[in-house]
């Protein structure tokens, strides 16, 4: 016999807070963060520092760690109005329902961004040369001081010596 208390599995998804994701129009995760501030719909844009390279100058900018996407926490029902929301494209699903990630998911992004934040070039890694005469030229660290670090460029058989402000690992230059 059913209990008269017990309401429809649906309904009852609907009255939890879980974190949800919504997926963006390009370029549009900060705007779509600022909307969803003003909406007072806590939400989550994991930002990364990466050094972007323009002809004249480097400069180290907030780039979102999954480009496109956002996290919000909150109830299916205030879920399904966010693709209102200029620059929201949908909302993800799983199987039918929308997606949920569990906190702890959130939790070891945030604990990932801030080790890899504190993390700087270690020695034996391939780093690339980001402006100069050099620019694009990459090498193997061999050593690191407080301003600069000495890159051994193997086609030339030489190492030298560059500011660590012009230079970024090869892997985080997109």
């Amino acid at each position: 016999m059913k209990n008269e208390n017990e309401q429809p599995k649906e309904v009852k998804h609907r009255n939890v807070v879980s974190w949800h994701v919504l997926y963006t129009s390009s370029r549009m995760e900060k705007k779509v963060k600022t909307a969803l501030d003003e909406r007072n719909v806590e939400n989550y844009l994991p930002l990364h520092k990466s050094p972007s390279v323009w002809s004249d100058r480097i400069k180290i900018i907030d780039k979102p760690l999954f480009p496109s996407y956002i996290f919000v926490r909150c109830r299916e029902n205030i879920l399904r109005k966010l693709p209102q929301i200029y620059g929201v494209s949908k909302i993800l699903y799983c199987n039918g329902r929308p997606a949920i990630v569990r906190q702890k998911e959130i939790d070891a992004i945030r604990i990932f961004l801030k080790h890899a934040a504190e993390r700087s070039l270690c020695i034996g890694e391939e780093a690339e040369i980001l402006s100069g005469l050099m620019k694009h030229v990459s090498g193997k660290v061999r050593k690191i001081e407080k301003k600069y670090l000495l890159l051994f460029i193997e086609p030339l058989g030489a190492t030298v010596s560059v500011n660590l402000k012009n230079v970024a690992p090869t892997n985080r230059i997109k």
